[in-house]
């Protein structure tokens, strides 16, 4: 749910805040109307969104007021982290903080100075007694090189988990794309090569796009089409009380699938589904259809849309390969299901980058 179309940042790949006549700046509804919306909810997740959630701090706090039993996450830039009270950062099962890698590529993108704020906002969140999945939520652009950056948020030793999505469809086509999209393949190739062999050592490194997809291997589960739930097990409410399938599909006509005022969570869930020819691939089962917006929009053409298959597929087959083994080191004891069946629930990372 967006809690302010506001930001704070104007991040080069996203454009800073929505127009209020879009996504106004304080939701135009009541809290008691979300609630009825979330009615029978058997296990309801809110998931605090935006613009930068943090400016609209209050509307948080009376939320989760209003909920007792409820997971809650909030995707943030951590540069406003003092605006929530501790009491509703302990309550908190995940947060997502946005952060590119390297102190050069984060500042590159999001302005001079916010790598450090966004390392200080997450120490902060602990120091307050937050025990959630503190998550290092990446977007790879042109100046980033996928090992480099996700290895080093690793060696913080600050974030549980590290994801990242790709910004191939959102922006215009950069010069050398092809370039980078090989060298974004062999470099998927090493870390893999690296998380497997921490694996053997015992150690399980927090990558989540390896494990989401590992844990359908496992599980002999197809995942959610899309993976990120978008439209079939979630949906984003924006603060003029528009229901969307799809969180960033603000302008788009067919991710409206309701009202708040008018509807509830079981008859806007399920609407929007993925498109071919995504439901008729060998590998659909793990993939989901990857994006849901990028399924519909295509917005890089046909070519485009093969380059993110030609990705995806290797991202499953790195995974798929080292099935026999994982299992292997699963009954030695080597390693632990606990630590590779992850997410646990829906916690907005998109599993499929």
């Amino acid at each position: 749910m967006y809690t302010t179309g506001r930001c704070n940042l104007n991040c080069e790949y996203c454009g800073g805040s929505f127009p209020e006549h879009k996504v106004p700046a304080k939701p135009l509804y009541e809290v008691k109307q979300l609630k009825r919306f979330m009615e029978g909810d058997e296990e309801p997740i809110i998931a605090f969104y935006g613009g930068e959630p943090l400016l609209n701090a209050e509307f948080i706090e009376e939320v989760m007021d209003s909920f007792e039993r409820c997971r809650f996450v909030a995707q943030t830039n951590a540069t406003l982290i003092d605006r929530l009270p501790a009491k509703y950062w302990r309550r908190m099962d995940a947060v997502l903080i946005s952060i590119d890698g390297r102190r050069e590529v984060t500042d590159g993108y999001r302005g001079p100075g916010v790598y450090d704020l966004a390392l200080r906002g997450a120490a902060k969140l602990r120091s307050m007694g937050f025990k959630g999945d503190l998550i290092a939520r990446m977007t790879l652009s042109r100046r980033s090189d996928l090992y480099k950056d996700v290895t080093h948020l690793l060696s913080l030793k600050l974030f549980d988990h590290v994801h990242w999505q790709l910004d191939l469809i959102w922006s215009p086509r950069w010069p050398g794309l092809d370039r980078w999209v090989e060298g974004y393949r062999e470099a998927l190739s090493r870390l893999f090569k690296l998380w497997l062999t921490s694996l053997r050592e015992g150690e399980v490194l927090g990558i989540a796009p390896f494990l989401g997809v590992l844990k359908h291997l496992l599980t002999r589960s197809p995942v959610e089409a899309p993976p990120c739930g978008a439209g079939s097990s979630s949906v984003a409410i924006l603060t003029n009380g528009l229901v969307l399938a799809c969180p960033i599909a603000v302008d788009e006509e067919w991710a409206r699938v309701g009202r708040l005022d008018l509807d509830s969570w079981r008859t806007v869930r399920g609407k929007v589904r993925v498109e071919e020819p995504c439901p008729s691939c060998s590998i659909f089962n793990l993939c989901g259809g990857r994006c849901l917006y990028t399924n519909k929009e295509r917005l890089w053409g046909e070519d485009g849309f093969k380059t993110l298959c030609e990705l995806t597929s290797r991202l499953i087959y790195l995974i798929q390969r080292s099935l026999g083994e994982v299992e292997d080191l699963l009954r030695r004891g080597v390693v632990g299901p606990e630590e590779l069946l992850y997410p646990p629930f829906n916690n907005t990372i998109e599993v499929i980058p």
